[in-house]
């Protein structure tokens, strides 16, 4: 290998490995049943967002490439690129560009990729000048970016299906589970089951959901697209091995795994994600991606507990995630943060009349369900996800003036029905079998109640 891309490999691994999954994520967004979009009949559809996400990803591989390729190596390409134009003959021209496309240094698959991925940022510009891009024009352009990425000997993510040096179970205690276990093909099992759910953190700690940034948005979407393909594939080699299994207690917890990501995949893929590239805000698309990101994240870590757990049984989540959060954690901040937003809206209709109260507390309401939908909303079940986001989006859309003309009775009864779903919520969420025994905190929620009411309210 060329002795500054072996370096660079070695320096900035992090670049490489972001680099592996955002090829990745643009191979499979090019196949629309991946994305998270209403329309079925892709040929009518304005395909514009979408490739606006494309362009974002195209710029950012380009970023990567310039920071890892060395200033010197870069300025020789540029002049090379220069004298092509200027100064060769066809002839000349076509030997300069077969030694390239030949690929026989690593070195010239990083130039053939940054190559490639220049044309591309120039045809994707021109592309969306007309800001109306049919299915034809995206499914196209897919099939140059897709060509472009097989073609390379180097950076071809898919040439393996598992890739040493990015795939691997990076965690020593998962790592001392796996080979304690004796028998040889609960070994191979586990080890294939966790090195996807391994894969899936990489993937995930390439998303940048803090950002308010397009660039930084719309590579998190595209690594959530790859994700959708790569869970439907770990559930088809869950379902295999499923089948096969001779040990009823391995099929049990795979069954359970195989069920958590079908609804958890449900819920970002068909509620979180739906449509997201049509929002008005990137506070809006990133408040999104955030939440979808915490579900996979979370879901991923208890999995890996989970199965490490079948085959070491005193094994902790917190020893091997130190972020980890419990089922009982969830479902106490659930249960908390709902009784939280039923006391408000009851305060809310109680002081309904008290016309100064009421645009006080309705402050108070939104500032709590806006926390609410940012760390809470990953929290509920598929089934409940809809009732809550409907209610929300309508809240939230309400103009203060409203309060005081002739939408108010709505909207008093709005609120009323709302908290009527709410305390059937709470007491739904209190029975389960791992808060049963375990009484809400009332003193604790009280406090955080206070938090969020006008100062001088007394509770």
């Amino acid at each position: 290998m060329s002795d500054w891309v072996l370096t660079a490999k070695k320096q900035k691994k992090e670049f490489f490995s972001e680099l592996d999954v955002l090829l990745r994520a643009l191979d499979r967004f090019f196949n629309p049943d991946n994305l998270p979009i209403s329309e079925s009949r892709y040929t009518g559809r304005n395909f514009y967002n979408e490739m606006l996400a494309v362009r974002d990803v195209i710029l950012r591989i380009l970023s990567i490439l310039e920071n890892v390729i060395p200033e010197n190596k870069k300025n020789a390409f540029w002049f090379q690129k220069f004298a092509e134009q200027k100064f060769l003959t066809d002839r000349k021209r076509d030997r300069f560009r077969e030694n390239l496309y030949q690929q026989d240094s690593p070195e010239k698959s990083v130039f053939f990729l940054y190559d490639s991925f220049i044309n591309l940022k120039v045809l994707i510009h021109d592309l969306l000048v007309s800001e109306k891009i049919s299915y034809n024009a995206y499914r196209n352009f897919g099939e140059l970016i897709v060509r472009e990425i097989r073609e390379n000997k180097l950076f071809d993510p898919f040439r393996k299906d598992i890739d040493p040096e990015y795939d691997s179970i990076d965690n020593r205690d998962i790592s001392a589970v796996v080979r304690s276990i004796k028998d040889r093909n609960s070994r191979r099992i586990a080890s294939g089951i966790f090195l996807y759910l391994f894969r899936f953190l990489r993937y995930l700690s390439h998303m940048e959901v803090t950002s308010h940034l397009s660039v930084s948005l719309n590579c998190s979407y595209l690594i959530l697209v790859l994700l959708r393909s790569e869970t439907r594939e770990l559930k088809g080699y869950l379902d295999e091995i499923i089948s096969a299994s001779r040990s009823k207690s391995l099929s049990n917890v795979l069954e359970s795994i195989s069920f958590q990501f079908s609804m958890e995949i449900k819920r970002v893929y068909e509620q979180e994600l739906w449509d997201i590239l049509t929002l008005g805000t990137s506070s809006q698309i990133r408040g999104r991606i955030e939440n979808s990101y915490g579900i996979l994240f979370n879901t991923t870590e208890q999995c890996i507990v989970q199965l490490a757990r079948h085959f070491s049984t005193g094994l902790e989540g917190e020893k091997i995630f130190p972020s980890f959060e419990t089922k009982l954690e969830q479902s106490l901040k659930l249960r908390e943060d709902i009784f939280v937003l039923y006391r408000l809206f009851r305060i809310f209709e109680e002081n309904f009349e008290d016309q100064e109260r009421r645009a006080t507390l309705f402050a108070s309401i939104r500032g709590y369900m806006l926390y609410f939908e940012s760390f809470t909303f990953r929290l509920l079940r598929y089934e409940d996800y809809e009732d809550f986001a409907r209610f929300f989006d309508g809240f939230l859309d309400i103009a203060p003036d409203y309060l005081y003309d002739d939408k108010a009775d709505k909207i008093l009864q709005k609120c009323n029905r709302f908290s009527i779903f709410l305390k059937t919520t709470l007491n739904l969420v209190s029975q389960r079998s791992e808060l049963v025994k375990r009484p809400l905190d009332k003193a604790r929620a009280e406090e955080t109640l206070r938090q969020f009411l006008p100062e001088d309210f007394e509770i």
